[in-house]
């Protein structure tokens, strides 16, 4: 009989994968480095092949460890769904949700679809927006509930539920980070992934080009597979279309990105506070605790 996964060990696995170290990953589960080290050996032996291969003084997914993000995911999900399906009981409303359209992509899909099989009587509307557009709704009331960008609603109070890694990505067949100037695809001036990207390069003195900007991810993801432009993503919106480009390649390592759930001051109902939890369980890889620090 095979042996059963341990959801622990697997949630550990999904902070690895996406803050891109057994250091960080630690932090934002609050393991000590050596326990984050032992939980993946234990979990290497359940699969029965390396999930990590060593590039140069750190480790790196191997082709096995990538296989296994996605079933992780979706095995924490359907943990996390089934303990909230019998903990909560159903919720009737309309709740407004807002997102960019990214995010929106990567997270709702599977996020909304367990919270209305727990909550059928429930709906809602979701609007997808830029970070500080969705920011300006929320303090209006024209929304109740947001994921934004962190650094792109600094006003406005939150709780950072996510913390993901940023990637250059450039496109799989075509060497662009060799390019005089840098050809680059970023947002518009106010978008914090644009400042972040802009800043790292300035420091290493890189000299870069801006040659597509759009307020939408997967414009920029468009232009990075057409072969336009290299541009920087969380590592969960990386795709196998891309290349993920380092140090190695010239380029300035990253700061992580985090995601933040705001509500407005009108959103008090249990509806609310049930999409809030859900979101949180759903797609968050960082505690209350840790966001407060």
């Amino acid at each position: 009989m095979p042996y059963s996964l341990d959801v622990d060990q697997l949630r550990t696995f999904m902070a690895i994968a996406e803050l891109g170290s057994f250091a960080k990953a630690g932090e934002a589960v609050h393991k000590t480095q050596s326990a984050v080290s032992m939980q993946m050996r234990k979990l290497e032996e359940r699969i029965g092949q390396p999930l990590f291969v060593k590039d140069g003084r750190n480790s790196r997914l191997s082709e096995d460890g990538r296989r296994l993000v996605e079933y992780a995911r979706r095995m924490v999900a359907l943990n996390d769904e089934t303990l909230s399906a019998f903990k909560e009981m159903p919720v009737t409303g309309t709740i407004r949700l807002g997102l960019p359209d990214d995010y929106a992509e990567r997270l709702l899909p599977q996020v909304l679809a367990a919270f209305n099989r727990i909550n059928p009587s429930t709906s809602i509307e979701v609007i997808c927006e830029s970070s500080i557009e969705l920011g300006v709704r929320i303090k209006r009331g024209e929304l109740d509930i947001a994921i934004v960008t962190d650094g792109d609603c600094a006003n406005i109070p939150g709780t950072i539920i996510r913390r993901e890694a940023l990637r250059w990505v450039g496109p799989k067949d075509v060497i662009l980070h060799k390019h005089d100037p840098l050809p680059i695809a970023v947002g518009p001036v106010t978008c914090s992934w644009r400042n972040v990207a802009v800043r790292a390069l300035d420091r290493i003195q890189l000299k870069y080009q801006v040659v597509f900007s759009s307020a939408s991810a997967a414009a920029l993801s468009g232009a990075v597979q057409a072969g336009l432009a290299i541009a920087v993503l969380p590592a969960s919106a990386v795709r196998t279309t891309h290349r993920v480009l380092g140090e190695q390649e010239g380029l300035p390592e990253l700061p992580p990105c985090d995601i933040t759930l705001i509500k407005s001051a009108g959103a008090t109902e249990a509806a609310h506070d049930a999409l809030c939890h859900h979101i949180v369980s759903s797609i968050g890889n960082v505690t209350y605790e840790l966001a407060a620090e």
